[in-house]
């Protein structure tokens, strides 16, 4: 009996997403390829093909699954860093870096490639449930905005396209003058500057309130 006789349905769509998973690693979305996935999961060709119909499709189901992880790990961070507001929102931000860095391949997929269909429902849900936590936490933060109903928008948007370009930085390996630094020391930096920003964020610093 093949592998392929020897799966349940449920079965070979988790072993063909973490055959898919292993492609996207070794050799890019670039060169991905439903028979490559196939092979790697011991399957015939066209099993691919009849759960996810095309390479987009699989690359889309592989964004999805990703961004579940992704968003497991900001809470998963956000509930270990403490009850404070600004702590749990730096949390989510070493959350989202730290996943860049661990799942480069996975990271570039979810926000720099072309080929996952952003309108499939799935995707969208996931993305816009991570994105949720993020404006969550911020409106934690920033608390009651009166009649400028855009400052949260704003602080959103400052601490996103914080986190996003450090992540960025790791996640298409262009690590600057940070990559001599050790694990620690780079973490510690990032929290530090997440940090300061977060606490810019609060009602009480003034000025520096968006």
């Amino acid at each position: 009996m093949s592998r392929h006789e020897g799966y349940h349905h449920r079965n070979l769509h988790s072993a063909l997403l973490t055959a898919a998973e292993a492609e996207l690693v070794e050799k890019g979305v670039e060169h991905f390829s439903l028979r490559g996935v196939a092979r790697r999961a011991g399957v015939s060709h066209a099993a691919p093909a009849h759960h996810f119909g095309d390479v987009d499709g699989l690359l889309t189901a592989l964004a999805t699954l990703s961004f579940e992880r992704f968003l497991k790990a900001m809470e998963s961070a956000a509930e270990a860093a403490g009850p404070d507001a600004v702590s749990k929102l730096v949390g989510i931000g070493m959350g989202y870096i730290d996943y860049a860095e661990a799942n480069p391949e996975l990271f570039s997929l979810q926000f720099a490639s072309e080929r996952p269909e952003c309108d499939h429902p799935a995707l969208r849900q996931r993305a816009e449930a991570s994105f949720a936590l993020l404006q969550s936490s911020v409106q934690a933060v920033v608390g009651d905005t009166g009649d400028d109903p855009s400052a949260i928008d704003d602080a959103c948007s400052l601490i996103w396209a914080t986190t996003h370009g450090l992540a960025a930085l790791f996640a298409m390996r262009r690590r600057g003058n940070v990559a001599a630094m050790s694990d620690e020391a780079r973490h510690e930096r990032f929290r530090r500057l997440l940090g300061q920003l977060a606490e810019s964020l609060r009602p009480a610093a003034g000025p520096q309130k968006l």
